[in-house]
């Protein structure tokens, strides 16, 4: 089941939209203001996964779907054709919670870039966007940075890209796609393949970056910072 996917769950009577990425029995990933972390293993044809959520945004406008914003949920799947559908409960207050993860292909990521000595550390990322040059709005969501690799994305969008990395700089590219229309939540970004292109500073806690995302016609300039949730090597333990 390694891969990208989007994420559909419902807790209770809310429900909710994720990326994840799954690999060597870890499963990373996130949405607006929350990361997911956790491991997973095959057992006779059954998906055993054990997922930690942190809350990665203060934001007031996303609100936690449980009593508490950092819970540990317990689930196990089957694969229904392409999709894999799940079932479980969150530990800490027994939260019935179900998910339908749907693969979204990241068979187009550019080859890896190389990262060298001083360059950023490969490991789960939250992102915050500002937009520049007056336009109002921002964004949040989740980045993973693997080897060279940037996969990520939050409730709407997912990010498929390349970077390289060195003496605590870094620069790449990815792609913005919608994976559930965004339009009247995201009317910039929503209903385009957006193309971007970036460069900035990193350290062992996180980056910065300046970017500039083709929109349709437009050119438009944007700041991010990200900062380190959780190292590859530790993240699920």
């Amino acid at each position: 089941m390694e891969g990208l996917y989007k994420v559909e769950y419902d807790i209770n009577d809310g429900s909710g939209r994720s990326v994840l990425y799954a690999h060597a029995g870890k499963m990373l990933g996130g949405n607006t203001a929350f990361a997911h972390l956790g491991t997973y293993e095959i057992v006779d044809g059954e998906i055993v996964a054990r997922i930690r959520t942190k809350r990665h945004s203060r934001s007031p406008h996303h609100r936690s779907l449980v009593s508490s914003d950092a819970v540990t949920i317990s689930i196990r799947g089957r694969p229904q054709g392409k999709l894999y559908r799940f079932e479980g409960e969150v530990v800490e207050d027994a939260s019935r919670f179900r998910a339908v993860m749907t693969p979204l292909g990241d068979d187009d990521v550019p080859p890896a870039g190389r990262v060298g000595e001083g360059g950023i550390v490969s490991g789960l990322y939250s992102i915050d966007i500002r937009m520049l040059d007056g336009i109002a709005g921002g964004h949040t969501g989740v980045m993973l940075l693997r080897e060279g690799r940037i996969l990520g994305g939050d409730a709407f969008f997912y990010y498929l890209g390349a970077y390289s990395s060195a003496n605590g700089r870094w620069k790449g590219e990815f792609v913005n796609q919608e994976h559930t229309p965004a339009k009247s939540e995201h009317p910039l970004f929503g209903g385009y393949e957006v193309g971007i292109g970036f460069s900035g500073r990193c350290d062992d806690k996180g980056a910065d970056m300046e970017a500039t995302a083709l929109v349709g016609k437009l050119s438009i300039r944007f700041a991010a910072t990200l900062k380190l949730i959780e190292p590859f090597a530790k993240a699920g333990r």
